[in-house]
Parts: C-alpha cells; sequence; structure tokens
C-alpha cells in the first residue's frame, strides 16, 4: 500500500524538458511560491513602514519604491527558483506561449491591468493620499494594487477601480503638484448694493476662516449682472480642506449670511416683473355682433 502511494506521489505525469513533473515536486513548487510571496512582502512591508520612514520621500514616493521592490524580490526569487531546480529557462518557451494564448483569451484585461499597475507606480501620474476624480469618482488614493487602485470617498467609502482606467481615461489629479487647491464659490446680491461694499466685507468673511490661505489671498470676481442679481464668485485656496470642499463652501456661506445681514446687503431672489397694457380694442365674436343674440355652439 505504502509502495502504491509512493510510486503515485513520485510518478512524473509529464516532462518540461528533462524535468519531470510529478505530485511531490507540484507540492513542493506551491510551497515554494507561497514562501516566496510571505518573504516579498515582509521586504515590502518593512521598506515601506520602517526604512523609507526614515528618508526624505513622501508617501506616493515610498508606497512606490517599496511596491516596486517586492514585485523584483518575488520575480528573482522565482529565477533563481528555477534554476535551483535544474529547469532550464529555455524549455519555458512553449510554456511561455501557452500563456501567451491564454492572455490573449481569458487574461487580457487581468494581463492590462497589471501592466497598468505597473506604469503608475514607475512613471507616477497618480499617488497614495492624492486627490483624484476619475470616472465621476472623487476622492483619496489609499491604495495602488496589481491589479486595481483603491479610491476613498468622503463617505469613508472605498472604489475599487481597475488600474487600466487610470491608464486610458481622463483623470483630474487635485493635488499632483502639492495639496494647495483654489475653489470657487458662486453667490449672487440685490442691485441695490455697493459692489466695492461687498467686495470688502466678502474678503473679511474670507480671511477670517482658518482653512482659507492668506498667500496666496482669495479674490472676489464680479461675473456678471444676472436677470435678479449681481453675480459674483469668492475664490479661496486651502490646503486643510482639499478633501471636502463642500463643507468648507457651507462653512463660508454660514458667515456670508451673517456678514450681508450685519452690513445691510440684502440676498436677492428670483423675481419678474409683469407690466399690463390698456386700451385693446375688443374682441369681436361671432354671433354677438350689432347686440344680436344667438345661443352657444353645442
Amino acid at each position: 500500500m505504502r509502495a502504491d502511494v509512493r510510486n503515485a506521489l513520485t510518478h512524473p505525469y509529464f516532462h518540461i524538458g528533462e524535468l519531470p513533473i510529478t505530485p511531490v515536486f507540484l507540492f513542493k513548487t506551491v510551497l515554494f511560491l507561497i514562501g516566496l510571496g510571505i518573504v516579498s512582502g515582509m521586504v515590502r512591508r518593512f521598506l515601506l513602514h520602517q526604512a523609507l520612514v526614515r528618508t526624505s520621500l513622501d508617501e506616493g514616493q515610498r508606497y512606490a519604491f517599496a511596491h516596486i521592490m517586492g514585485y523584483v524580490i518575488y520575480l528573482f526569487g522565482l529565477m533563481v527558483g528555477l534554476q535551483l531546480i535544474g529547469l532550464n529557462l529555455n524549455n519555458l518557451v512553449l510554456l511561455g506561449s501557452a500563456i501567451g494564448i491564454g492572455l490573449g483569451f481569458g487574461l487580457q484585461n487581468i494581463a492590462n491591468n497589471f501592466v497598468s499597475g505597473i506604469i503608475l507606480l514607475m512613471e507616477r501620474p497618480i499617488r497614495v493620499g492624492d486627490r483624484v476624480e476619475v470616472g465621476g469618482t472623487n476622492g483619496d488614493v489609499v491604495r495602488i494594487g496589481g491589479r486595481s487602485t483603491w479610491v476613498q470617498t468622503n463617505d469613508n467609502v472605498v472604489i475599487i477601480i481597475p488600474n487600466s482606467e487610470f491608464i486610458n481615461n481622463r483623470v483630474t489629479n487635485w493635488t499632483a503638484n502639492d495639496r494647495q487647491v483654489r475653489f470657487g464659490i458662486p453667490l449672487g446680491v440685490s442691485y441695490g448694493s455697493d459692489p466695492e461694499r461687498v467686495r470688502e466685507v466678502l474678503m473679511g468673511v474670507a480671511l477670517s476662516h482658518p482653512d482659507v490661505l492668506k498667500d496666496p489671498e482669495p479674490d472676489l470676481l464680479f461675473v456678471r449682472f444676472g436677470d435678479s442679481s449681481l453675480d459674483f464668485e469668492l475664490r479661496v485656496w486651502t490646503i486643510t480642506r482639499v478633501q471636502w470642499p463642500l463643507v468648507l463652501a457651507s462653512e463660508l456661506y454660514y458667515s456670508m449670511f451673517r456678514a450681508f445681514k450685519e452690513n445691510g446687503i440684502e440676498i436677492p431672489f428670483p423675481q419678474r416683473d409683469l407690466h399690463l397694457k390698456t386700451g385693446f380694442p375688443p374682441i369681436r365674436v361671432p354671433g354677438h355682433e350689432h347686440g344680436e343674440s344667438g345661443s352657444p355652439p353645442e
């Protein structure tokens, strides 16, 4: 019985070159790949959380370097392991051709996303911590993986986006250069308001907010003469409220309302003027001319 089990485990079912492929060999290969993945992961985490934090690299650069090194170590270990078991890499041409056919049919999207992930880590159009907008999703990049990128929205929801979308589609990176971003806040006042006084009040409101930068300072644009109001746009710069522009706008609107009330500046509401004219000629109705009477049509 034991001899039969031993023979079943050591019997080669096929060969790659001169290398016999047995169940024992496959089991050892799986253990080796698992161990190699664990080692590369440990090296990646060590670089990311211990070694690189002492350098001048920012968070995105540390993340990219650690993950690229993890891929390099995994590939290097795989090549060394194949050489140690006596496998001639030239014999993998046939296996590589089969894998290429599989990629062409069933694994094309996975391969595309993996290559896109490598491009994202090497070219770094986006980095961990960046504020991005892609395909209608707006949030912070929290992870760039081999197949997908995780984007966390303001609702604390993580959207998993295939890496290929960041390569093939248009992406807005709000913090590509730095985290200093400008937001525009539209508003209107009544036609009876003095624009210079409005400017003075709104600049005071903006400069008094703790999250609005003093340099570059905010500015106010007189946009247009609207149907019912004088339309302005208050433009402010911020670093701390990049993730929450609506909250910043809400706080400024509250302050504007108080300031307008204190300074007698009116906030208009839509209105239309209707002019009625008299003196129209009488409308003649058939059957009622010259005092004639008639019954209404049935």
